[in-house]
């Protein structure tokens, strides 16, 4: 399936930023500009059942053909988060970037706890203002509208279809390129003990100290210091 895209940015390096459940391109109104004054040329997807996208087959598998399909291969640098982080590792051997950046990626979903699960997911679809607030108190106003707005227009069957995944280990074996594992902390979809795993198999692993599971939402400047290095500067003339 074709994505609906987002660009920001005329540069010659190419940016691919995929986003997590919920939500669709509008999670990065802040991070494809700050992308694109580095030189990128940014493009970031609404994935099948989220957005302006199409609707259809929910999984991962589905997820990742249609970044391929969609995507341009060999950009100089993909941002994966949450569920786009697992989607974009199950694309980054046929997209190969020159750098990946999986954001608190939902390689582990845990077996619903006191209720939560597949179907709470799916009823949040219904929040309110304050509920969305009360969840992220360190957001902006402005991304707390646009996340009513994103789950007005989001397919709640893409929770559902999680059902499935529930326990399994999502863990790549080892970085396809050059990867950084970005955290939450405390994420509570990488455990340290995943986290102690993820960098015996190669990927190097980096908190941001104090933020939620968005991090770019929670913590903007943080999310972007810790790209350092990963993240080039914009050339210079």
């Amino acid at each position: 399936m074709q994505l609906h895209t987002q660009t920001w940015g005329e540069g010659d390096r190419i940016a691919l930023l995929v986003h997590g459940i919920m939500a669709d391109h509008r999670t990065w109104r802040r991070v494809g500009p700050a992308l694109a004054d580095r030189g990128y040329h940014v493009i970031a997807v609404d994935l099948r059942g989220h957005g302006a996208s199409g609707r259809g087959e929910y999984g991962p598998e589905h997820y990742a053909d249609d970044l391929v399909e969609t995507l341009p291969a060999g950009a100089e640098l993909a941002i994966g988060h949450s569920l786009g982080g697992l989607t974009l590792s199950l694309a980054v051997e046929r997209l190969r970037p020159r750098r990946a950046v999986f954001s608190d990626p939902a390689w582990h979903l845990a077996a619903p706890v006191e209720g939560f699960g597949p179907e709470l997911l799916a009823r949040f679809k219904t929040a309110s203002k304050a509920e969305i607030a009360a969840m992220n108190p360190r957001w902006d106003e402005i991304d707390v509208d646009i996340e009513r707005e994103t789950l007005a227009v989001w397919d709640e069957g893409t929770a559902l279809n999680l059902a499935p995944l529930l326990g399994s280990d999502l863990m790549p074996a080892a970085p396809v390129v050059p990867s950084l594992v970005q955290l939450a902390d405390p994420s509570t979809l990488i455990t340290p003990e995943r986290a102690r795993t993820l960098k015996d198999r190669g990927f190097e692993v980096r908190s941001v100290a104090g933020a939620g599971h968005t991090i770019h939402r929670d913590d903007f400047d943080g999310f972007m210091a810790s790209l350092d290095g990963w993240v080039l500067d914009a050339p210079s003339h």
